[in-house]
């Protein structure tokens, strides 16, 4: 189960690719934005979901929304994955999935993160969530969706 709309987003801060060596949540502070969290960078899925963000980032970018990533990946691996697929946005390592636990989207058994996307309010509220292990496509469809109406 994902975190409620409505809700407060919990704080972060964790490592990043590109220039910003981390992204936290202060700096996040009255802005809108996407957090998208996924298993494992190089799986068939997670490559789908991040192509799928990657082809669609215009739509957001126009919005200024930014998008980041998450997962457990370290970011050597996340800096791989972005340039051999040529991602526009940033990803997160989360490498004790505490802020993936935070969020509601850690498997708890297993401890590997789940198919989970916010949307994060100038409030720093949840304003839509979607939650699909398997439809990878539809997280950005639902965020694309929550945004026009």
């Amino acid at each position: 189960m994902a975190l409620k709309i409505g809700s407060i987003a919990p704080n972060f801060d964790l490592k990043s690719t590109g220039e910003k060596s981390s992204v936290s949540s202060t700096d996040l502070k009255g802005k809108e934005f996407i957090l998208y969290f996924y298993p494992k960078d190089f799986t068939p899925g997670c490559t789908a979901e991040a192509c799928e963000f990657r082809d669609q980032f215009e739509a957001f970018r126009e919005l200024d929304i930014p998008i980041f990533g998450i997962s457990k990946d370290t970011i050597l691996t996340h800096e791989r994955f972005k340039k051999e697929h040529k991602l526009p946005f940033e990803l997160l390592s989360d490498p004790n999935g505490e802020v993936c636990k935070a969020y509601d989207a850690l498997i708890p058994l297993i401890r590997m993160p789940k198919r989970v996307t916010y949307f994060i309010d100038k409030d720093y509220k949840i304003a839509a969530v979607f939650s699909d292990m398997f439809e990878s496509k539809r997280h950005i469809e639902a965020m694309l969706g929550s945004l026009v109406e």
